[in-house]
């Protein structure tokens, strides 16, 4: 094995502003799953909106179930894995590049709780 290889991850769990933005990354995926979980154990029916399609005029809202807003959670876990994987890859090729991959997963897990708020609201 290459020496370079073992010391990339050591590198990269001691940089300091990497391990800012994971963290930012886990806590908000964690917000994210325990905010639609508690909002789900909270409300009371059956029918969600899932979809809200501009271009079907009337019937704009698609009503769905539970499993679809749990794809939610799991989106926001495979964002997380994701996002820390290819980060901790590009991370042997350019520090920068890295640190993009995560404030994208940032932006990613931003834009996931705006709309699944969104879509517990309309409930």
């Amino acid at each position: 094995m290459n020496a370079n290889a073992m010391a990339t991850p050591k590198k990269y769990f001691h940089d300091h502003f990497v391990l800012l933005l994971l963290s930012i990354n886990v806590f908000l995926a964690i917000a994210d799953s325990i905010y639609i979980l508690v909002r789900l154990g909270t409300s009371h029916g059956s029918g969600y909106i899932v979809q809200y399609r501009p271009s079907l005029g009337i019937s704009a809202y698609q009503a769905g179930s539970v499993l679809e807003l749990f794809s939610f959670v799991g989106f926001a876990v495979i964002v997380l894995v994701t996002n820390t994987t290819i980060s901790l890859r590009a991370y042997k090729i350019h520090r920068q590049l890295a640190v993009t991959i995560l404030c994208l997963g940032i932006l990613l897990l931003l834009l996931t709780i705006i709309i699944s708020n969104a879509l517990l609201v309309l409930h």
